[in-house]
């Protein structure tokens, strides 16, 4: 498969503390990417009028909240996010929430992404969490509560992507955080996997932070990640 069917399934992390620092980010890999995603860290430091900007500019922007409230709060969160010409959103895969956010964005192009469990929490971490499932136990179940609501896409470590896939089919997006290429540092990411092998595994887009971001060379550091997309 050629690169550029890549580029709309490689959405860079914009983890970064400032616009003006996620500016330079978007400027470095202009012409190589243009799917970007705005998590707490941007949006609390002015990005999200940043991210209507990307937006207007013709950029996909993933709005990353991972939202999680009553059900009248997610709905009213949700209609103005869709004004605001997102791509995708996220939010915590509990049904009531689900099923309000759904109805809310009926009839738009934004895409509802629901959030099975962090890929920096193992088994430990569930049970300290007070959960009584292992983490891929509770991702399958999750999985099925999001297709059942109507919702547009999972997000799901990429070694879960293939169990993940067989539940949900072939139309729903399975975005995957937690991307490392082969020798790069893991960071706090537990459930990690090499960008050809979330592809493999049946991942839709991968969501690619640090390797880039902190690349020396951004440009060439996503090129090869976008080359190793194509390659699986």
């Amino acid at each position: 498969m050629k690169i550029e069917a890549m580029r709309d399934r490689l959405i860079v992390g914009l983890d970064v503390p400032s616009v003006k620092d996620a500016e330079q980010v978007v400027r470095d890999l202009d012409g190589t990417a243009t799917f970007f995603k705005i998590g707490y860290q941007l949006a609390f430091a002015g990005g999200l009028d940043f991210a209507r900007e990307l937006a207007s500019d013709g950029k996909k922007v993933f709005l990353d909240m991972k939202l999680l409230d009553i059900d009248n709060t997610v709905a009213k969160g949700v209609e103005n996010i869709v004004k605001m010409g997102m791509a995708m959103l996220t939010l915590h895969a509990y049904p009531k929430a689900m099923k309000a956010a759904v109805e809310a964005a009926r009839g738009s192009d934004l895409r509802l992404l629901a959030v099975t469990v962090l890929t920096s929490m193992d088994e430990k971490d569930m049970i300290d969490a007070g959960y009584e499932y292992d983490p891929h136990t509770l991702v399958l179940r999750r999985a099925e509560q999001a297709l059942k609501a109507g919702m547009g896409g999972i997000v799901c470590s990429a070694s879960e992507a293939s169990a993940v896939r067989r539940i949900v089919g072939p139309n729903m997006a399975v975005v995957t955080p937690g991307i490392r290429p082969a020798g790069s540092d893991h960071g706090d990411q537990k459930r990690v996997v090499t960008p050809a092998d979330a592809i493999r595994n049946g991942s839709s887009h991968l969501v690619v932070a640090r390797p880039i971001v902190g690349a020396v060379d951004r440009r060439a550091a996503a090129q090869a990640i976008l080359e190793e997309m194509a390659q699986a």
